[in-house]
C-alpha cells in the first residue's frame, strides 16, 4: 500500500511527498527500493535484488536484513564461514539460498547481470568453503526468498510501493550494507533523496 504525503507551500499544494515510481521497468538484475511507509517484517525499508523476472513471475533476495547468523550456525554440515546469512524473504525460509560472483567454481549458476550469479552446485562451494577457496564479499547467503506471481510485482509497482533501480555487484555483496536503502534513495537525489530522512514512524516526529 503506497501513501500520500502533501505539503503546503506558497503557491499552493506541493506533491513533493507523493509517493510516485520512477518509471523505469523491472527486470533480472534490477533493484526494487521499497517506499518509506511500506510495512511488513520482510519487506519495510527494504532493497530486493530481482534474480529472477519474466512473465511467469518474479524471484528476489532482500539485500539488507541480516540475521546475524554465519551460515555454519544455520547449516551444521558446512565449515566455518564469517559470511552473514540474510532474510531473502518470506517464501521457503527454511531453504537457504545463495548469490555469488564465483561462476567460473560453481557450475551450474544461474546468471543474474555482470558478474553475478545465483546458485549452483551446493557441494562445489561446500567444498571450496572446506578449502578456503571462498570469501564473505564473493558470495552471500540468504534464508527464503521473495516471489511475486505473474503480473503481481507489476501492480505493486503500480502501486507505488516499490522503485525500480540497479546498484552494482560491489554495493550488493558489500559486508556492510545496513544503510543500503538510504543510500540508494540518496543516490536518486530529487524527491527520493527527501525519502530517505523520512522518520519510520511520522507520528514520532
Amino acid at each position: 500500500m503506497s501513501v500520500n504525503f502533501k505539503i503546503s507551500s506558497v503557491d499552493g499544494t506541493s506533491d513533493l511527498f507523493r509517493m510516485e515510481n520512477n518509471n523505469i521497468n523491472p527486470e533480472k538484475g534490477k533493484v526494487l527500493i521499497a517506499e518509506p511507509f511500506l510495512e511488513g517484517r520482510y519487506f519495510k525499508r527494504s532493497i530486493v535484488l530481482l534474480a529472477e523476472f519474466n512473465e511467469e513471475g518474479a524471484v528476489g533476495f532482500v539485500l539488507n536484513k541480516p540475521i546475524n547468523l554465519s551460515v555454519d550456525e544455520v547449516l551444521v554440515s558446512i565449515a566455518h564461514f564469517d559470511g552473514d546469512v540474510f532474510v531473502g524473504g518470506p517464501v521457503d525460509t527454511n531453504r537457504i539460498y545463495y548469490i555469488h560472483t564465483l561462476p567460473h567454481l560453481i557450475p551450474n549458476s544461474i546468471h543474474i547481470f555482470e558478474n553475478l550469479y545465483w546458485g549452483g552446485d551446493f557441494s562445489v562451494l561446500k567444498d571450496l568453503i572446506e578449502e578456503k577457496k571462498v570469501y564473505p564479499h564473493q558470495v552471500r547467503f540468504f534464508a527464503g526468498y521473495s516471489g511475486w506471481s505473474a503480473g503481481q510485482l507489476n501492480e505493486e509497482i503500480k502501486e507505488n510501493s516499490w522503485l525500480v533501480s540497479q546498484i552494482d555487484v560491489r554495493s550488493i555483496m558489500s559486508l556492510n550494507n545496513d544503510n543500503l536503502w538510504e543510500q540508494s534513495l540518496r543516490k536518486l537525489g530529487g524527491r527520493y533523496r527527501m525519502w530517505s530522512n523520512f522518520p519510520e514512524n511520522p507520528s514520532m516526529n
